[in-house]
């Protein structure tokens, strides 16, 4: 299996404002890799999810997640805000944006993703850890040691 989450994957200065294109900048880079076969067509599955029901979490953090026919490989994005993106959460934008594309046929391994995440995420060393990283392939240590087990 290829990796969860590669340092090609984080961006630690998002320039976008708005969560559309916060979600356009994270799948760009997916879909560079080819983990994303149809840009517009996995932004379009994110859309629909959303719509359901807000991705932001308590303590500033965005997880849009789309199950898609235009994803190749279960993936995470990453990327950080200074500004903060609204995701919907109740206290606040988000500073910490995760992207989960999962393969819309593939199993339920992004909803494990997600839960181990969600659990990390409620700590705050782990959120301040993510703030403070200096580098992309520091994020990814992080998240494969804290989230992965890796």
């Amino acid at each position: 299996m290829a990796e969860l989450i590669t340092a090609d994957f984080v961006d630690l200065d998002l320039s976008a404002g708005e969560r559309e294109g916060v979600n356009r900048d994270l799948a760009q880079r997916l879909a560079g890799a080819g983990r994303v076969t149809d840009l517009e067509g996995f932004l379009a599955d994110l859309r629909e999810r959303e719509a359901q029901m807000p991705t932001g979490i308590e303590g500033g953090i965005g997880i849009p997640h789309a199950r898609s026919a235009h994803v190749t490989e279960p993936t995470l994005g990453f990327g950080r805000s200074t500004s903060g993106v609204d995701f919907g959460a109740d206290d606040g934008p988000a500073h910490l944006i995760f992207l989960i594309a999962a393969p819309e046929g593939g199993g339920d391994e992004h909803l494990s993703v997600l839960g181990a995440l969600a659990r990390r995420l409620m700590h705050q060393s782990f959120r301040q850890s993510l703030l403070d990283a200096p580098d992309t392939e520091a994020v990814v240590r992080l998240v494969r040691e804290e989230v992965l087990g890796q």
